[in-house]
Parts: C-alpha cells; structure tokens; sequence
C-alpha cells in the first residue's frame, strides 16, 4: 500500500514537471544569447555589429542584422517580441519585423518600428515608420527602456516602458505576412545597443 502511494506521488510529480516544461517551452524565448551573434545574419556591412557586455552594438555603415536561428526557424506571424534599447545621442535605428534577408538596402518587406530619440528623423522611437509615425519623444539617450511589440493578426501594438505608444491596425493589402526579425544600422553616426531580446510565439 505504502508503495502504491509513493508510485502514485512520483507520476503526479512526473505529469506536473512535464506540464512545466510544456508552459516554459511555449512561453519567452531568448533570440540572443548575450555573447555571441550565433543565431543571427548581417547584410551589407557585418562590422556594423558587435556584442559588448551582454548586449548587440550597433554602430557603423547601413546595414541590418537578420534573425536566422531555430526559434520558430526564424518566421513569426503572431507574436510578442520584448528587448532593452539604449540609444547614444543623434542615433537612429529599427526594428524590421515581418521582414526576411537581402542582402543589401534598406528592407523591402515588413515594418520597421522606428528608434530614435533624439537624430534629426522627427519620426520617433516607436513609430511605425512612414506608416503611424510617433512625433512625441518617450524615452531619453543613454538610458535602458523596455520596447514591447505585439503583432497579432493585421494590429500592431508597440509599448516603451510598458506604455501603449502606437497602436496600429493594417487595412486589406497590409504587409504583415509573416517573416524574421531584423535590428538595423542606420549610419556611422548612430549608436545603438539591444539586449535581452525574447519573443513569444502567438497562435494564429
């Protein structure tokens, strides 16, 4: 009897350790490994892209580092993408989303939500860019802040700090078709640093 007990604790404990598993696997996921860009391709000019303290540096000649790792084998439709920004003072960049690699240019395909704080561009960090543009600046040079992109059927939602700043549903003809992720280095002026980069997987 004793024994039966103990059996029937260690399949509860077994079946509830594997349902943990499951949540953990379908929950956050790192795209970045905080060392290395294991997991990510640059186009055009791969120097623009380092990594220095846990984090990618941006800072050089136009270029875009794509999301090519395993994650989802780097193709997003629905999904929650979170990471840490810092921008050095007059530094533009983005953030492609929906997009895939070429290997030069400014991506064609997707959106870019814009970062910038402070460049001369007046459309701001969290605009979609060209598209519902942000003219208000939130968040200041040289400082960590949270950005959070909620992409969920045709709606976009962008968060800095946890607060809704642009909120964006596309018409018929949208441009959210599913794609990879893609952090882009705007010139050599621009300064840029990303970390903590983490996304979850959406149902569709």
């Amino acid at each position: 009897m004793k024994f039966l007990r103990i059996s029937i604790v260690l399949v509860i404990t077994l079946i509830s350790m594997s349902s943990m598993k499951s949540d953990i696997s379908a929950d956050w996921v790192s795209l970045f490994d905080g060392k290395t860009l294991n997991g990510w391709k640059a186009a055009e000019h791969p120097g623009t892209f380092t990594v220095s303290d846990g984090a990618i540096v941006v800072h050089g000649d136009r270029a875009h580092l794509f999301y090519d790792g395993t994650v989802n084998d780097h193709s997003f439709k629905n999904f929650e993408l979170k990471l840490k920004v810092m921008t050095a003072p007059g530094a533009n960049s983005g953030i492609f989303i929906h997009t895939t690699y070429q290997e030069e240019g400014w991506p064609s395909k997707g959106y870019e939500v814009q970062v910038n704080n402070t460049q001369s561009d007046w459309r701001r960090t969290a605009s979609i860019y060209a598209v519902q543009d942000v003219k208000e600046v939130y968040m200041k040079d040289n400082e960590w802040f949270d950005m959070h992109i909620t992409v969920q059927g045709k709606r976009i939602t962008v968060k800095l700090n946890d607060k809704v700043v642009n909120d964006f549903t596309e018409g018929e003809n949208g441009r959210l078709t599913g794609g990879t992720i893609a952090l882009q280095g705007h010139d050599p002026g621009s300064k840029v640093m990303y970390k903590d980069i983490m996304i979850k997987v959406l149902p569709d």
